[in-house]
C-alpha cells in the first residue's frame, strides 16, 4: 500500500498523473514536465515535498552526536542556520545526503531524503546507542509530525510575504519571510498555525520550503497557489524537479549518491570538514582527498577510483538516462547516473561516473543510448548557469 501525503487531494482535484517514488504516491507532472521546469526557471512553482523525513536531536551533546555523526561541521550553525550535509558509515560512503538546521540552542532539525528515512533513523539510533554521552540527547523521528512544500523561482520573493506575513516567531529572527538568506530558517506565524520556512533553493532557483502540520501545509498549499497565480506560480511534480536539479548538477540520493559511493567520488567533498575531528568515514575520505592531490596516492587501496562528472550530449540523440553505459573509444567506462533532455538547455545533459583520467572538462565520451553510441563532452559543473 503506498503513502500519501496530505495534499493528495489536492494532486488529484489538479488532475495530476501520480507514480510510486520511494513507496508514496506522487505528483510526477500536472501539465508537462517542461511547463512546469521552465516556469521554476522563469517564474514559480510549487512542490509537495511532505514525503521527506525530520528527525530532530537535542540537548547537550546533541552537537557533538552530530558532527560525529555527520560530515560537514555542525558547531558552525548559530541559531536560525543550516548546512547541506552527509550522512556515512565507517567505510566513507554515503548512507544519506541532508540538511541539518539548528533552530535554537542545543535543538537541531534534520531533513532528510523519503527513500531513506526508515534506514537513517535505524543507522541514527545504533550511533546513538554507542555514543558515551547518549544519555544527554535526545533523537526523535518526527517525520509523521509534518508536511511540507517547497515554493521555488525568481518569482517567489514578490508574493511569499503575502502569504506569510510579519516577522519570524523562533529561530533566525527577520521581519519578513525575504529577509532570510540562503540556508537560515525562521519560524512564522500562518493564520493559527507555526510553520518553519527555510531558503535553500534546491533547483538551482532561489526558493523556500515550509514545513508544518497536515492541516497548516493544505491551507498553505491552496493560499500559495491563489496568492501566486498572476505571478505565474505553477504545481510542479517530480519529473521537473529532476531536470531541474540534473541541470544544475545537485545529487539525489539513489543516483549520483549511494552506499557503494563517497561524497569525494560524488564531487561533494567541499562538504567533508576533515579539521573538525573524528567522524564516521573519516579516515578513507581524509585519503581519498588527499589522492586528489597526487597521481601515486591515487593508487592506494582508498584512493578516488571513480569520479561524478557531468556531461553535454555533442550528437542530436534520444536523451540519455540513467545505467546507459558510458564509452571512450571501445572501451566501456562508466555508467550514466542521471540523465535527461535539458528544457532550459534543449540537449542532452546527464551525470555519470568514470574514472579519474577521464573526468577533465572538454574530455569526448560516447554514450550508448538504445544499442547505438552518441557524441558526448565532459563539462564544468553546473551544466545550466542563469545568465
Amino acid at each position: 500500500m503506498l503513502k500519501r501525503t496530505a495534499l493528495f487531494s489536492a494532486h488529484q482535484k489538479l488532475g495530476a498523473k501520480l507514480i510510486d517514488f520511494g513507496g508514496w504516491e506522487m505528483p510526477v507532472q500536472y501539465t508537462s514536465i517542461i511547463d512546469e521546469h521552465l516556469a521554476v526557471r522563469n517564474a514559480a512553482g510549487i512542490f509537495d515535498i511532505s514525503h521527506m523525513g525530520e528527525v530532530t536531536v537535542s540537548g547537550a551533546a546533541a552537537a557533538e552526536f552530530l558532527n560525529q555523526l555527520l560530515t560537514n561541521d555542525i558547531k558552525k550553525l548559530t541559531p536560525g542556520l543550516g548546512q547541506y550535509t552527509l550522512m556515512c558509515n565507517e567505510r566513507g560512503t554515503v548512507i544519506d545526503d541532508l540538511y541539518a538546521y539548528r533552530l535554537c540552542g542545543d535543538v537541531y532539525f534534520l531533513i532528510i531524503n523519503a527513500s531513506r528515512v526508515e534506514a537513517d533513523v535505524v543507522w541514527m539510533k545504533s550511533q546513538w546507542e554507542k555514543f558515551p554521552r547518549r544519555s544527554e540527547l535526545t533523537l526523535t523521528d518526527a517525520s509523521h509530525n509534518y508536511a511540507a512544500v517547497a515554493v521555488q523561482g525568481p518569482r517567489v520573493k514578490d508574493f511569499i510575504n503575502d502569504v506569510i506575513p510579519g516577522a519570524s516567531i523562533s529561530a533566525m529572527r527577520v521581519a519578513r519571510v525575504t529577509d532570510l538568506k540562503k540556508n537560515e530558517i525562521g519560524g512564522f506565524k500562518f493564520e493559527n498555525h507555526s510553520v518553519l520556512v527555510s531558503r535553500t533553493g534546491y533547483t538551482g532557483e532561489d526558493g523556500f520550503e515550509i514545513v508544518g502540520s497536515d492541516e497548516s501545509i493544505r491551507h498553505l498549499w491552496d493560499k500559495l497557489l491563489t496568492v501566486g497565480a498572476p505571478f505565474g506560480l505553477k504545481p510542479a511534480g517530480l519529473g521537473a524537479r529532476d531536470t531541474l536539479r540534473t541541470e544544475v548538477c545537485y545529487p539525489l540520493y539513489g543516483h549520483e549518491l549511494d552506499e557503494e559511493t563517497t561524497p569525494i567520488e560524488a564531487g561533494v567533498g567541499f562538504f567533508v570538514s576533515l579539521d573538525k575531528g573524528e567522524f564516521n568515514g573519516r579516515a578513507v575520505l581524509a585519503e581519498q582527498k588527499a589522492s586528489l592531490r597526487s597521481e601515486a596516492s591515487a593508487r592506494q587501496a582508498n584512493g578516488v577510483k571513480k569520479k561524478c562528472v557531468a556531461f553535454k550530449m555533442t550528437d542530436k540523440s534520444a536523451p540519455p538516462r540513467p545505467h546507459y553505459k558510458i564509452f571512450s573509444g571501445e572501451k566501456e567506462i562508466g555508467e550514466v547516473v542521471s540523465g535527461t533532455q535539458s528544457p532550459s538547455l534543449n540537449l542532452g545533459i546527464g551525470m555519470g561516473y568514470v574514472p579519474p583520467e577521464f573526468a577533465k572538462p572538454d574530455t569526448k565520451l560516447e554514450i550508448e543510448i538504445r544499442g547505438k553510441r552518441f557524441a558526448a563532452v565532459v563539462v564544468k559543473k553546473p551544466i545550466y548557469k542563469k545568465r
